[in-house]
């Protein structure tokens, strides 16, 4: 498994690799607080994209029903699988972390 962590400069290329990837998986996402523990916000919905604005600083993680949106991101690290996408840790500005694990249907 590579684990990576893309510059903030090359996170637009990164997501749109990793959206190509995604057809038929499904996600959860978790995001852990330091005050508040871990919260699972979806578990195992189809997804449907990721995505990097650098004009607002801003990931989305798109689900079926959900768009799940983080504001100035700090970081990105990238677990993979050979050429395949796993799982994704970004932590925001508040030093929230939200992971992003991805599975087959």
């Amino acid at each position: 498994m590579a684990v990576l962590k893309p510059a903030k400069a090359d996170w637009r290329p990164f997501f749109d690799r990793i959206s190509r990837s995604l057809t038929g998986r499904r996600a959860e996402i978790a995001i852990v607080a330091p005050m508040d523990g871990e919260q699972i916000e979806a578990e195992w919905v189809p997804l449907l994209g990721i995505s990097y604005d650098p004009k607002n600083d801003v990931i989305d993680i798109i689900l079926d029903g959900l768009d799940h949106r983080i504001a100035q991101p700090q970081s990105v690290i990238s677990e993979e699988r050979g050429q395949e996408f796993y799982s994704l840790e970004i932590v925001d500005r508040d030093g929230v972390s939200q992971s992003v694990l991805v599975r087959e249907r």
